[in-house]
């Protein structure tokens, strides 16, 4: 690999921008090591602009998007579409696909981001124990209204509009004659003609025998089963969950890990305990999905646990009385705004699978989703399957964006600072002051100088109505073996994060720095956010960073 490099050589990464010098040396070597070579070769060749920036990166709603990308998603153009309409994390559902698909999937991704010089996360998302109806032939299987129908685990045999079999063994001893259960195509939006709802007749042997309760046509190969409020026995993390993750997960360190069905807090150990021994993956963060009422039973335990919360909707509305959905998700919502945890919601714009506009109910559902406090929005089937998966990104992107202008801040810090009480934590103090500030003077911008992220996701915390530039400094870390930065997944996991846009700083620089040092990096900052659009001359910015053992606050105003 060869490097002409000077020292005004500028290496771009979507928002991160890193700064290296030719000399010495050594910084270039050690930065091979943090994202391998090839990885290196690539950034390499990304073609910055003269600055190294990305004009209006910063623009747009603070409101986060995560797009699922399969089939109707997945070829460069339609990926780098979904990250300029405001895609920040690619979610990778192995519901469905092998690794090899998803794989090619992801080195278009890849393509894409350099493309667009547009940083973006990746969230793998488990199966879990997750009950499918196997349908091998892929014929159409029509269900008529009172007739029966047998569930039976006994793979061998061909789903029919009299029997569809099931990949598990144990629903016939978790079910009784009166529990209902649900079928529907993968990602079902509920608007499809493909859903049908059972109610359980009786238990015969392994075989569940149930009356049809609408009339319906199962098209396709992958059915989901969803038993509402019933425990079904499977593991959280599944033998093929974990097969997935120490192959494609470690291959292309995955930024999140979404995982599914989460029912106790117990869960999320165990699974943390599993990327904790498959090398980088022990800084992949976890987001726990709620999907049934057991989850939702020990919210609180698991939000204590996981590093993010995923609102299902669509499961949680299978279980849940429909009028009951909307107070878990505010509850929820404020729970995991209040400790400072991400929180995604799903299932927002169902119509937009098939339809290039939403519907008013769904447009003031998008809304609503931000005024409660989630992070993002996290798009499903009308992304993997979708029609119009870039137009659906930016409908939403533009409805949370309208959302955050009339979302009451004041109230909003208020209430966290409350809940935080007295006395607060020397870093919670500062977030919270940094907010305050930032807020009395109309800055433009407020820059935090963080090394684990963990200051910016402090004042992000507070929602703040300007963006939040998180100024990453990587830190050298050594073993016997190796040298390494540390500070790539910190700027990426920003990415999820409502109103906080990631910059990877110069590794050079020490988060604990000499006042020429730290001038530096800020004004690479600002220049970044001039570039970006978000700081303009005569602008306020208020910054955050460490100098020695004092956290300090302070508040410029640019010059012409």
């Amino acid at each position: 690999m060869k490097l002409n490099l000077t020292s005004a050589d500028v290496l771009y990464c979507g928002l991160c921008t890193v700064l290296l010098s030719h000399k010495p040396r050594l910084i270039v070597e050690l930065f091979v090591l943090l994202i391998g070579e090839d990885a290196f070769e690539s950034l390499a060749s990304r073609g910055a602009d003269k600055d190294g920036f990305n004009p209006g990166a910063v623009k747009g709603s603070m409101t986060k998007i995560v797009g699922t990308l399969g089939p109707k998603s997945r070829s460069v153009d339609v990926i780098s579409g979904c990250l300029k309409a405001g895609m920040s994390v690619a979610r990778f559902d192995f519901s469905w696909g092998d690794p090899e698909f998803h794989q090619e999937t992801l080195e278009n991704l890849k393509a894409a981001v350099k493309n667009t010089k547009k940083l973006c996360a990746v969230m793998l998302d488990t199966v879990g124990p997750e009950l499918q109806v196997i349908n091998k032939s892929e014929k159409s299987i029509s269900l008529q209204a009172d007739a029966l129908v047998v569930l039976t685990p006994n793979q061998e045999k061909e789903a029919s509009s009299e029997v569809l079999p099931i990949n598990f063994y144990g629903l016939s001893k978790a079910v009784k004659p009166g529990d209902t259960i649900f079928i529907g195509q993968y990602l079902f939006t509920g608007s499809e003609t493909t859903s049908v709802w059972l109610e359980v007749s009786e238990v015969k042997g392994d075989d569940v025998v149930c009356v049809i309760k609408n009339s319906a046509t199962l098209a396709g190969s992958l059915f989901t089963l969803h038993a509402s409020q019933i425990r079904i026995d499977l593991p959280t993390l599944s033998d093929e969950d974990k097969e997935v993750i120490s192959t494609w997960g470690v291959q292309n360190k995955i930024d999140f890990l979404s995982l599914s069905y989460t029912r106790h807090a117990e869960d999320v150990r165990r699974a943390r305990d599993y990327l904790s021994k498959l090398g980088d993956l022990y800084q992949t963060q976890i987001f726990a999905k709620i999907e049934n009422v057991e989850g939702l039973t020990h919210f609180d335990e698991i939000l204590q646990e996981a590093d993010g919360i995923i609102l299902s909707r669509g499961n949680l509305g299978i279980d849940l009385p429909p009028e009951k959905v909307f107070l878990f998700q505010k509850a929820a919502l404020y729970k995991c705004n209040v400790v400072g945890k991400p929180a995604v919601v799903t299932r927002v714009v169902d119509s937009m699978t098939g339809n290039l506009r939403p519907t008013r109910a769904e447009a003031t559902d998008v809304a609503n989703a931000v005024l409660d406090g989630s992070d993002a929005i996290l798009l499903g089937a009308e992304t993997l399957r979708g029609l119009y998966p870039v137009e659906t990104i930016s409908t939403v992107g533009k409805i949370c964006a309208e959302a955050e202008k009339v979302f009451n801040q004041d109230m909003y810090f208020k209430k966290t600072v409350k809940f935080v009480g007295e006395p607060m934590t020397h870093l919670e103090s500062i977030a919270s002051s940094a907010v305050r500030a930032a807020i009395k003077v109309k800055a433009s911008v407020i820059i935090c100088f963080t090394s684990s992220g963990r200051a910016a996701r402090l004042i992000a915390k507070y929602r703040p109505t300007m963006p939040v530039l998180s100024v990453v400094i990587p830190r050298l870390k050594t073993n016997q073996l190796r040298w390494s930065f540390s500070g790539a997944f910190e700027a990426r996991q920003s990415l999820i994060v409502r109103g906080l846009f990631p910059m990877l700083a110069d590794p050079r620089h020490p988060a604990e720095s000499t006042n020429a040092t730290n001038e530096s990096v800020l004004k690479v900052a600002l220049d970044h956010g001039k570039a970006s659009g978000v700081i303009k001359s005569r602008d306020r910015v208020v910054v955050c960073q460490k100098v020695g053992d004092a956290s300090v606050v302070k508040i410029i105003e640019l010059e012409d």
